[in-house]
């Protein structure tokens, strides 16, 4: 049975992967987020959502407990006004940035990485060499591939009592852009336009087109959930 590890702490990931009936463990990574930007230097929403899900995925693929799966990282980023917004935090921060976003729109890009921590074949030769067992012919790729989904999100025009409202309730301080669309933020947003998923944080799309690489289909995953 092929295991999928989410390295991502996020309810709203790991509800969307049970929902579309993908069976998955959580591994949290202990990425420092500023940290992998500052040594980066990059700036772009696109490329930091790319470059913090690899940083996650291959965080946890270098644990004890991930061998033998294949681990997914994500992070989301919010473009706008040619700004990347990441989580806000405080309500100082998250007021101002609605603010501006009311009756606009942006768009939220999902970085997504996949690592494919079992055993290659490379991996099986070497432990003949050194043991001459007869293992069984790994199924491992080797695979560390990463793709970005995108979707701009359209956002209603909100008063500054529903801005305020909404921020007391703690919900929009820690998701990328100030918001969700799957939550109590979801009243705010007019329409998306491209992967809705990606706008939650995981498009299963995205995933299905990774797992490719990895030479696993994603009905694998369905299957392991129903046994």
């Amino acid at each position: 049975m092929t295991r999928l590890i989410l390295a991502s702490q996020s309810p709203a990931r790991t509800k969307l992967l049970t929902e579309a009936g993908i069976q998955h463990d959580v591994l949290v990574s202990d990425v420092d987020e500023d940290a992998v930007q500052a040594k980066y230097g990059v700036t772009d929403a696109h490329d930091t959502a790319l470059l913090l899900a690899r940083a996650k995925a291959e965080a946890v693929a270098s644990l004890p407990e991930a061998e033998g799966a294949l681990v997914i990282g994500c992070d989301s980023v919010f473009e706008f006004d040619g700004e990347s917004h990441g989580k806000p935090y405080t309500p100082e921060v998250a007021r101002e940035r609605m603010l501006r976003m009311s009756g606009s729109q942006g768009v939220l890009h999902t970085g997504h990485w996949l690592v494919d921590c079992r055993d290659t074949a490379a991996d099986a030769a070497d432990d003949d060499a050194t043991e001459g067992s007869d293992a069984v012919t790994p199924e491992g790729t080797g695979a560390t591939v990463g793709a970005v989904s995108s979707a701009e999100v359209h956002f209603a025009q909100m008063s500054p009592h529903d801005i305020d409202a909404y921020i007391a309730t703690g919900e929009p301080l820690h998701c990328a852009g100030s918001f969700t669309i799957d939550g109590l933020g979801g009243a705010f947003i007019r329409k998306v336009d491209g992967d809705p998923h990606a706008v939650v944080g995981l498009s299963i799309s995205t995933l299905r087109d990774l797992l490719v690489h990895a030479n696993v289909g994603i009905t694998e995953l369905w299957t392991a959930n129903t046994q």
